[in-house]
């Protein structure tokens, strides 16, 4: 059981319960933080309730996996944060050497600056109500029938 564990308590403390829970036995395995801020995940514990006999043959093939799987994850989540605080670095490095650039040549600044559209091009959208003010209308004028008026 203990050199199973040996992994995992390289890296952190372990907390282990045991209790009887009627005829059955209960382990629990909570791993400890290490850091303040560290991911919950990696705090999650392992809890096994089975017969004193289950227990001894099968408690250290679920400690493994176990292990195995907060290792892995673990390793994960350091890749992510080291991939994320580079493409940081990138971005803040690419921002300076732009504003670099933009102070070593002023012209190209404002030139830059002023490349907008020059005048602003006539709207060719028809409005929705101009279409109704230039048409004549074609219906029927109220009170009359076929242009006719009725007396």
């Amino acid at each position: 059981m203990f050199v199973e564990l040996m992994p995992l308590l390289k890296e952190r403390t372990l907390l282990i319960t045991v209790a009887r829970v009627d005829d059955r036995v209960k382990v629990n395995v909570i791993p400890a933080k290490v850091k303040e801020g560290e991911d919950h995940a990696l705090t999650t514990p392992l809890s096994l309730t089975g017969s004193a006999e289950e227990l001894d043959s099968e408690l250290g093939r679920h400690l493994a996996g176990y292990v195995d799987s907060h290792l892995a994850l673990g390793s994960t989540l350091a890749e992510a944060k080291a991939e994320m605080d580079a493409a940081a670095k990138a971005a803040r490095q690419k921002v300076k050497a732009t504003q670099q650039a933009s102070k070593a040549d002023p012209a190209v600044a404002k030139k830059d600056e002023s490349s907008g559209p020059a005048a602003p091009a006539t709207d060719t959208t028809p409005s929705l109500f101009a279409a109704q003010q230039d048409a004549e209308p074609t219906t029927p004028a109220a009170g009359q029938e076929g242009g006719k008026a009725t007396s």
